[in-house]
């Protein structure tokens, strides 16, 4: 695992599209149990080389009740996002991540994790790649729809402050969603409920 993650580290297959350069982004262990494959890192995350230390970062904790301490244990929660780089800026926020990066690293990364039991995908781009024809005709549903695709996935929306919207439109996602991605993470890696 040490010598694929330095190899992820290294890359530079699409620095020439990468306006603030290459800077992988991933914590990964080969006992991890959870990974979270979100999208690309923001401009904050660039600059700490953090995954997740952003306001979207914090809501993702809240939502699965865990504090930074366990979140950041790569023995237990993995970060992997579908681009590993900051892509750039687009007309309604960061561009799409790099399409260059799951095709190149995501398998070696899950071989490497044998003991992984939940993959929480954030986001239609993670959505799209790991549940190809499976999806519900949008996000909305295919994050109502979860149920069908546990026990091995978790669709969520992207827990970004832009998405209070989608948030105060769609209650039953905090009500019953939250508190399910609450339970099934706990169990996983042993917290007390």
């Amino acid at each position: 695992m040490k010598k694929l993650l330095s190899e992820i580290r290294a890359c530079e297959v699409c620095s020439a599209h990468l306006p603030l350069g290459p800077r992988p982004i991933v914590a990964a262990h080969s006992e991890a149990r959870v990974i979270i494959i979100g999208q690309a890192p923001g401009t904050k995350v660039h600059e700490t080389g953090v995954p997740w230390d952003d306001p979207s970062g914090r809501q993702l904790r809240e939502w699965l009740g865990v504090s930074d301490e366990v979140f950041y244990d790569e023995t237990k929660i993995a970060l992997v996002p579908m681009g590993f780089c900051y892509p750039g800026k687009g007309k309604g926020g960061d561009l799409p991540p790099r399409p260059e990066c799951a095709p190149l690293w995501h398998q070696k990364l899950w071989d490497s994790m044998p003991n992984l039991e939940l993959i929480i995908l954030i986001g239609t781009y993670a959505q799209n790649y790991y549940l190809k024809g499976q999806m519900e005709k949008n996000l909305t549903e295919t994050v109502m729809s979860y149920r069908n695709y546990l026990p091995k996935y978790f669709p969520l929306p992207h827990p970004s402050p832009r998405n209070r919207f989608w948030l105060t439109k769609n209650p039953w996602f905090e009500d019953m969603v939250v508190q399910e991605l609450k339970n099934r993470v706990h169990r996983i890696i042993k917290i007390q409920v």
